[in-house]
């Protein structure tokens, strides 16, 4: 695997080195040791899986807070997707700022986010499948967001919004959220 560092500290894009012959290839997307070289979590306690259909549309920006914070590793299964994280940790020198990269189930990539990050994206095809290693289990009382349309991000979404929940729709702006 190699491990390319993100813009933001501790973030990674993550990328397959694929072993292959006239029959496809193998190669791991996940490994114990690879990733503690780095320094990278390697306690997962949750596997989950979403679908997006419809070029366009949102989801986001969703974090967990306390000791429900996460780590997350995601992966696009089919299709394509603009792929954001927000660095929402207290102190920290990045605070407030993104990152982004295109999420493609044709390059097998995948994104590494610390705890004490926003998570979102845009689907940039109809179906849209992502898997996401979580290092705790979900929370709904430590859920919390913030509004990917706030303007203080500047994300630039590659294109316009198609659908957004009315729950991502109603997150409250940066300014509004206490740091992680």
């Amino acid at each position: 695997m190699i491990f390319r560092p993100l813009s933001l500290n501790g973030t990674f894009e993550v990328l397959l080195e694929p072993k292959g012959d006239q029959r496809g290839f193998f190669s791991r997307f996940y490994c114990d040791d690879e990733f503690a070289m780095q320094g990278l979590n390697t306690d997962w306690a949750q596997m989950n899986l979403s679908l997006t259909r419809g070029v366009g549309s949102l989801r986001g920006l969703h974090f967990q807070r306390g000791d429900a914070a996460e780590v997350k590793l995601v992966r696009c299964l089919r299709g394509r997707a603009y792929d954001v994280i927000v660095d929402l940790r207290k102190g920290s020198k990045s605070y407030g700022k993104h990152a982004s990269i295109i999420l493609d189930a044709e390059s097998r990539n995948s994104i590494y986010i610390p705890k004490g990050f926003a998570h979102g994206f845009q689907a940039l095809e109809d179906e849209v499948e992502l898997q996401y290693f979580h290092s705790r289990p979900y929370s709904p009382n430590q859920e919390g967001g913030v509004n990917l349309m706030d303007g203080d991000l500047a994300i630039n979404w590659p294109l316009p919004v198609a659908q957004l929940s009315q729950r991502d729709r109603t997150l409250p702006a940066l300014t509004e959220v206490t740091p992680l």
